[in-house]
C-alpha cells in the first residue's frame, strides 16, 4: 500500500498492509512498491465538496491517475483495477442508468469534472488500446471513519439539525465494506477492459432522513426546503461553511447539488461479480454508533476552529481600521 504520512502508513500496517511511502503525484516514488506486483488497486483520489483547488484536484485526479496507470503498463502489471465514480455520470436528471451512459457535462462540483477527466481521457483510452485495466465506479460511500458528504449530513441529522436541503436530491448508498468487496470481486472475476458499477439503492434525501428518524428514534427534521431556494443561496454558502466542520454540506458546490439525482444501477456487478450489498440499516445503525462515539471530539475541534478563525478576521479587521485611520490622519495633516 502506498502512503503519504507516518499516520496513514500507521493505520495500513495495523490492517496488514505492507506500506510503501510515496505519491502518486510522484512517479518516481510509486516504482518500488509497483515492481512485481500481480495487481495495482488504484484508488487514491482527492474528495472534497466546497472549497477546493481546482488546479491541485486536476493534478491529483488526472495527473496522478495518468502516472498510476502509465507505470503499472510500463512495468508490465497483469490487472490494474482502478477505481472511477459514478460521479462522472452527474445528474442522472432521475433515470436509472448503467455502464453505457455516458454525459459529458456540465458538472456540479471539481470533484465530478476532475474525475470524469480521468475516466474518459486517461483510464479508457488506455483500457481501449489493450492495457490489462477493469474500471469499478462506486457511489458515495458510507460508513464508521467517513469523512465523505453522507458523513456530513448524518452528522446533521445526529445534532438535530432542523432543515432537509433539497428533499428530492437523489444519491446512492454504499457502505465502505462492500465497496472494498466489489474492488476485489472486479480483481478475482471481472473481465479485463470491463466497467462495473457498485452501488447500493438510490434514495431522497428526504425520505433517507426519515429513514433514520425511525432506526435511531431521534425526531425527523421538519423543515423541507425546496432545492430551488437552496441552490439560490449557493452564492452565500461558503462564507458560512468554514465555521462548521460540515463546510461540504455548507458551501456552494454542496448548494448547488441540491435536487440533482445520482441514480445507477449496478446488475452487472452482481450477476457478473457476484456482488452484494449489507442491509441498510445495519450499516446505518453502526455508523451512527461511530458518529456517537466521535461526536464530542468533533464539537471539541469545530470550536477551536472556529475560534480561531474568529481571531484571524478580528486581527484583520483591526489592521483595517488601524490603516483607515492613519490615513485618514495624514491627510488632515
Amino acid at each position: 500500500s502506498l502512503a503519504r504520512s507516518e499516520e496513514s502508513a500507521d493505520l495500513l500496517a495495523k490492517m496488514g498492509s505492507q506500506v510503501t511511502f510515496g505519491d502518486i503525484s510522484e512517479r518516481a516514488s510509486m516504482r518500488g512498491g509497483m515492481q512485481g506486483s500481480d495487481v495495482v488497486f488504484h484508488l487514491a483520489a482527492q474528495y472534497a465538496i466546497g472549497a477546493v483547488d481546482r488546479e491541485q484536484m486536476e493534478i491529483i485526479n488526472v495527473g496522478g491517475t495518468r502516472k498510476v496507470l502509465r507505470l503499472a503498463q510500463e512495468l508490465g502489471v497483469p490487472r490494474i483495477i482502478y477505481t472511477s465514480t459514478v460521479n462522472v455520470f452527474g445528474d442522472t436528471k432521475g433515470k436509472y442508468v448503467d455502464e453505457t451512459y455516458y454525459n459529458d457535462g456540465p458538472f456540479l462540483t471539481e470533484y465530478d469534472r476532475t474525475k470524469w477527466l480521468a475516466h474518459y481521457k486517461v483510464a479508457l483510452p488506455m483500457m481501449e488500446k489493450g492495457v490489462p485495466i477493469t474500471i469499478a465506479m462506486p457511489g458515495p460511500a458510507y460508513g464508521p471513519g467517513d469523512q465523505s458528504i453522507l458523513a456530513d449530513m448524518m452528522r446533521m441529522f445526529y445534532r438535530g439539525f432542523p432543515i432537509v436541503p433539497g428533499p428530492d436530491t437523489v444519491l446512492t448508498f454504499t457502505h465502505v465494506d462492500d465497496v472494498a468487496e466489489g474492488l476485489l470481486l472486479a480483481f478475482e472475476k471481472g473481465r479485463v477492459g470491463e466497467t462495473y458499477i457498485l452501488t447500493g439503492p438510490a434514495i431522497p434525501l428526504g425520505e433517507i432522513v426519515d429513514f433514520w428518524a425511525q432506526l435511531t428514534g431521534k425526531s425527523a427534521p421538519p423543515l423541507r426546503v425546496p432545492a430551488s431556494l437552496v441552490r439560490a443561496s449557493a452564492p452565500f454558502a461558503d462564507l458560512a461553511g468554514p465555521f462548521t466542520d460540515i463546510d461540504s454540506v455548507i458551501s456552494k458546490e454542496g448548494a448547488s447539488l441540491t435536487g440533482a439525482t445520482y441514480m445507477t444501477r449496478s446488475d452487472k456487478a452482481r450477476q457478473e461479480l457476484g456482488w452484494q450489498t449489507r442491509p441498510l440499516q445495519l450499516g446505518m445503525l453502526e455508523t451512527f454508533e461511530w458518529i456517537a462515539a466521535t461526536e464530542d471530539e468533533r464539537q471539541t475541534k469545530t470550536i477551536q476552529m472556529r475560534e480561531q478563525k474568529l481571531a484571524r478576521f478580528a486581527l484583520i479587521a483591526a489592521l483595517i481600521l488601524l490603516l483607515a485611520w492613519l490615513f485618514s490622519r495624514r491627510r488632515a495633516t
